[in-house]
């Protein structure tokens, strides 16, 4: 085994997939050390698919060789400087032609535009993918997650690196926390919902009020609440900082023109529609896919079975902010967005010999999937609810 495979091999698929300066963790990793397996004690779980882990640590170099990994600095500079644009925009708008409903309505939906795409930039820092040091990405990371859009970055952090880790696995991925309490999600665990005879919502209408609680309510309802919560109950300050920074700079600019209780009006607005924007396209990848209880796969065939991708092209890409290639986001996290169409043709291949499917669809199909995933999943559960 090639040096690059047998380190890997020692440290874990997740270790390498997350972290771009590997030394640095490995410092830190030192003290967790309990122990080493003897070289008779196999180092696959049955669980596990070995080949299938081994070509994607060689794909892994190959990467790296082509250098995939590097960031273009003037694609995230252009990138921001357009959601600056659009946040200017937004107030320009309402100085120069005034308050009433259709200038009202603009700001708001160049508002909701420059934060969707605000929230897709977070995202890249977050993971790290944009500078070649922890440091710069996480300075960056608080200023558009906290100055730009009012959240924490420590919160964000905490919930995706867990979804990340266990993708659509219950109780491990945060992100299909609504399953049982409000709906039911994935085939399997719908069966079992319904063998239990448990009904904490009425999930065979659930892709009709999905409607009503999902797209139009997670971040007004929901994220907009729950973040507060969050940094005063773990005592993020410097995140409080950021987040007031933001409160700050919407106040002084907006209360002028329009009043507190119009400003008020807009931040709702804007939360209203951003929240249709991101949940459709974060769970358009995740939510028609296997959903399951952590069943100990290997990492690769984890992240398969959990993701599916969106056609490219340049509105698809920039509307989801290059989470259309959730595919190969989840397989290279830290990889930088703008080079997903690069390694897809690879991953595709890696899929094909593997005979594992790997679905590309169109936009407006993958929205229609998750309904039509939330209708099938509640049909189980009634099925298994009333006959079995």
């Amino acid at each position: 085994m090639e040096p690059y495979l047998e380190q890997q091999s020692a440290e874990g698929d997740p270790f390498v997939a997350f972290h771009i300066n590997k030394g640095l963790v490995r410092k830190y990793m030192n003290s967790l050390l309990i122990g080493e397996l003897s070289p008779e004690q196999p180092s696959f779980e049955p669980t596990k698919n070995k080949e299938l882990i081994y070509e994607f640590r060689e794909l892994q170099a190959t990467v790296e060789r082509m250098g995939l990994m590097k960031a273009n600095h003037v694609f995230f500079l252009l990138y921001l400087l357009h959601i600056l644009l659009l946040d200017v925009a937004a107030w320009l708008t309402l100085w120069v032609f005034g308050t009433s409903f259709v200038p009202f309505l603009l700001c708001a939906v160049l508002l909701s535009t420059a934060q969707a795409q605000a929230g897709w930039l977070q995202h890249d820092f977050g993971h790290l993918s944009v500078f070649s040091t922890s440091t710069w990405n996480h300075l960056l990371h608080h200023f558009v997650i906290g100055h730009l859009k009012g959240a924490p970055a420590s919160w964000w952090n905490h919930l995706h690196f867990q979804h990340h880790a266990k993708p659509n696995c219950f109780r491990k991925d945060p992100d299909i926390n609504m399953h049982p309490f409000f709906f039911a999600l994935g085939k399997i665990l719908s069966v079992e919902l319904g063998k239990q005879k448990k009904k904490y919502m009425p999930y065979n209408h659930q892709h009709k009020y999905f409607f009503l609680i999902g797209p139009p309510a997670l971040l007004p309802l929901y994220f907009q609440w729950y973040i507060f919560y969050f940094v005063f109950q773990r005592k993020k300050w410097v995140d409080l900082a950021w987040m007031i920074s933001f409160y700050a700079r919407i106040s002084l600019t907006y209360v002028p023109l329009l009043g507190l209780k119009g400003l008020l009006g807009l931040f709702f607005m804007v939360r209203f529609l951003e929240s249709n924007w991101f949940v459709w396209v974060t769970q358009m990848n995740h939510i028609p896919m296997h959903i399951d209880h952590d069943r100990n796969m290997d990492w690769v065939s984890t992240q398969l079975q959990a993701t599916c991708n969106v056609h490219k092209s340049a509105f698809n890409d920039w509307f989801s902010g290059h989470l259309n290639f959730q595919i190969e986001h989840h397989l290279f996290p830290v990889m930088p967005r703008h080079n997903y169409h690069k390694v897809a043709p690879l991953v595709q291949s890696l899929c094909a010999k593997h005979g594992i499917e790997y679905q590309s669809k169109p936009l407006f199909s993958a929205f229609a999937d998750i309904v039509y995933s939330l209708k099938e999943s509640g049909q189980l559960w009634l099925d298994a609810y009333l006959h079995q």
